[in-house]
């Protein structure tokens, strides 16, 4: 898939700090957690909605959750199965390749976080504006069984979705479209297909997603369109994780260059310039007949004391005349 190329961020073998990242996932988890229960919405819209998608697929004979569901209810070899995979398999295989991505491929980490991310949020929205009740749902006079119901003493669900038996008030059983199940295990096929090293890792990121489709569909939990709809919510995050991500550092390169100017100081100037304490001396070499060096207006001025060999008389060179009067003599005898 050389299409899907995530951009890499961070300089390799920078790793990201992981007490920043498992808040910031929790954070989001924890939103669309909420807000699928905040969403519940009208359960007669959602029926009604639910029934819509319905006639839509059976006008264009693409209603394959009704031979699966037949399929799986039949056949406990496969509803069983189906019901384990569909109650936890999204909330194990997704972490763990989030850890795996997070301390073998660093660089590759952040956008691909990011991706999950943001579907998982839009896929927040659609339950908002379009809360859709489930094929296992509506009256059994259309044709479905409840799986999880069927095959729920082998397990530990009950009968509302997947949560487990008395915690099924705590889950939002009318957030069908987009199915964010077949949208993760999306998510996870393209981690295994481009990252994965060996060949079965490849097998699995093309079988996952669609075993995944199936089941959603076999127990009766989706609509094949609602399983199409998580694939474009995945193709719609993966559009916008990129000037996500840049905005997102652009922001926090802005708090960072405020905090840096907060705790910059600017160095006092000294003398002009020289960053030298009053009553130090500059070392200056003067060259050879030159005249005393100059003293700088401003510094303290320094007394040089009489060297010791100004006082001996200058010896004359060999030939030289020597003059043994005084000066005034010589005067006189000129």
């Amino acid at each position: 898939m050389e299409s899907v190329r995530m951009y890499r961020t961070a300089p390799l073998g920078k790793r990201p700090r992981w007490w920043t990242e498992l808040p910031l996932i929790a954070v989001v988890y924890a939103v669309y957690s909420a807000g699928r229960l905040l969403v519940r919405g009208d359960v007669q819209s959602a029926v009604d909605h639910g029934l819509s998608i319905l006639d839509l697929e059976k006008t264009f004979r693409i209603n394959f959750e009704h031979p699966l569901n037949r399929l799986f209810t039949e056949h406990a070899s496969l509803g069983i199965p189906a019901d384990f995979a569909y109650a936890s398999l999204h909330y194990l295989l997704t972490p763990a390749l989030l850890i795996w991505l997070f301390k073998c491929r660093p660089a590759d980490y952040r956008p691909l976080r990011t991706w999950l991310m943001v579907s998982t949020l839009i896929g927040l929205i659609g339950f908002t504006l379009l809360p859709t009740c489930p094929p296992r749902l509506l009256d059994p006079g259309y044709g479905f069984v409840d799986t999880m119901a069927q095959y729920g003493s082998y397990g530990w669900w009950g009968g509302e979705a997947s949560a487990p038996r008395g915690l099924g008030g705590l889950t939002n059983q009318y957030a069908a479209m987009p199915s964010l199940h077949v949208g993760w295990a999306l998510w996870c096929g393209v981690v295994l297909w481009r990252y994965g090293r060996t060949t079965w890792a490849k097998i699995a990121g093309v079988g996952y997603p669609l075993a995944i489709t199936i089941i959603v569909m076999g127990t009766a939990n989706h609509y094949f369109l609602d399983a199409v709809a998580g694939a474009v919510v995945m193709g719609v995050g993966f559009l916008l994780a990129r000037p996500v991500l840049r905005l997102v550092e652009r922001i926090q390169g802005r708090f960072r260059a405020t905090a840096d100017a907060e705790t910059t100081e600017t160095p006092a100037s000294v003398s002009a310039g020289c960053e030298t304490s009053a009553g130090t001396a500059l070392p200056r070499s003067t060259p050879s007949g030159a005249g005393a060096p100059r003293v700088r207006s401003g510094a303290p001025e320094r007394h040089r004391e009489a060297d010791a060999s100004d006082q001996i008389p200058r010896q004359p060179a060999h030939g030289e005349a020597v003059d043994s009067h005084p000066d005034g003599a010589a005067a006189a005898t000129r």
